[in-house]
């Protein structure tokens, strides 16, 4: 399993602006990781910072996690990432969503009705979009037309933020695979791999990518830090497709699938994510300035054995 990075920061320590983000991308490759990752909504924007980071930084991943269609016509969208590959040399996996009821409806003013029907057909835009070929696409809830090309541009490793039946479906006919939050060891096992991967072979589709977000923090005080995590995110835990992640996985809060506790402890619930058939883990560290270096540090030897194949369990 591949382990990459979460670039933003959490609410813990002090806000980032985008050299201090650029530097977190040039300290992941630095370190050894796979991946860097930025996603919305954030300020400054992922797929800009993406490619000012990547320009001067040869050799990493580089991933949204995630972007909102709703706020994202699929043609510009497909501009935008196709310009982050021509900028990067194609390294680019784009991540997106359809968001939540809440953001799409009370910070956009969109409708969020049919989620599934609207995510359907906006990988009907963006697909072909992304391949550089011409679409004229009338949906109900998208309509595209034109084109999008630039030489040098492939297209990048497409992601859908999906954790139910429908969405996960949809991921796995339309897309190269699919990336989490908020859903731990058990729910990826018994649910989202084997879900997408049936999806996939149905549509005789490359087995689909895993890459789930996930919070760690290497701390000596793993009671006061799941604490930390409760009062910051728990609000999230009334969202239904977090919800039902939750109760498949067993447990009561986000803060109970975060990834904590000491290096042997990390190291264990990060082999998991890999038995459960995760292909990346992308850490967001959390925690105070001091926890977030001890948890960058044990990320990095982490990742480094995931490239050669070791067991990350010590």
């Amino acid at each position: 399993m591949l382990i990459g990075i979460v670039i933003e920061g959490s609410s813990t320590s002090r806000p980032s602006g985008l050299d201090e983000r650029v530097e977190r991308v040039r300290h992941a490759a630095r370190h050894g990781f796979t991946s860097a990752w930025s996603g919305e909504p954030s300020n400054p924007d992922p797929l800009t910072t993406l490619a000012i980071a990547g320009r001067d930084l040869p050799g990493i991943g580089l991933g949204t996690s995630i972007v909102h269609t709703h706020s994202r016509h699929p043609l510009a969208l497909a501009g935008q990432a196709l310009t982050v590959q021509a900028a990067t040399g194609n390294r680019l996996s784009l991540g997106i969503s359809p968001g939540s009821r809440y953001f799409v409806e009370l910070a956009l003013g969109s409708s969020f009705e049919k989620p599934g029907r609207h995510i359907r057909e906006y990988l009907s835009a963006l697909v072909p979009l992304l391949r550089g070929e011409e679409v004229s696409y009338h949906g109900e809830t998208v309509t595209a037309v034109g084109a999008v090309g630039l030489p040098g541009a492939t297209p990048p490793s497409l992601l859908l933020s999906a954790l139910g039946p429908m969405m996960l479906q949809i991921a796995g006919e339309m897309a190269d695979g699919t990336i989490t939050a908020f859903t731990g060891p058990v729910a990826l096992a018994k649910h989202v791999v084997p879900a997408i991967s049936r999806a996939g072979a149905a549509a005789v589709r490359p087995a689909p990518r895993v890459v789930a977000i996930a919070r760690v923090s290497v701390t000596a005080d793993p009671v006061a830090t799941r604490a930390r995590m409760a009062e910051e995110s728990g609000f999230l835990e009334a969202m239904p497709s977090y919800r039902a992640m939750l109760d498949r996985e067993g447990v009561r809060s986000i803060a109970d699938v975060a990834i904590v506790g000491d290096e042997t402890i990390v190291a264990r619930e990060v082999q998991r994510y890999a038995d459960a058939g995760a292909t990346e883990l992308v850490a967001n560290p959390f925690g105070s300035e001091e926890e977030r270096e001890r948890t960058l540090a044990v990320l990095a030897g982490l990742a480094r054995a995931g490239r050669t194949g070791e067991s990350l369990a010590r």
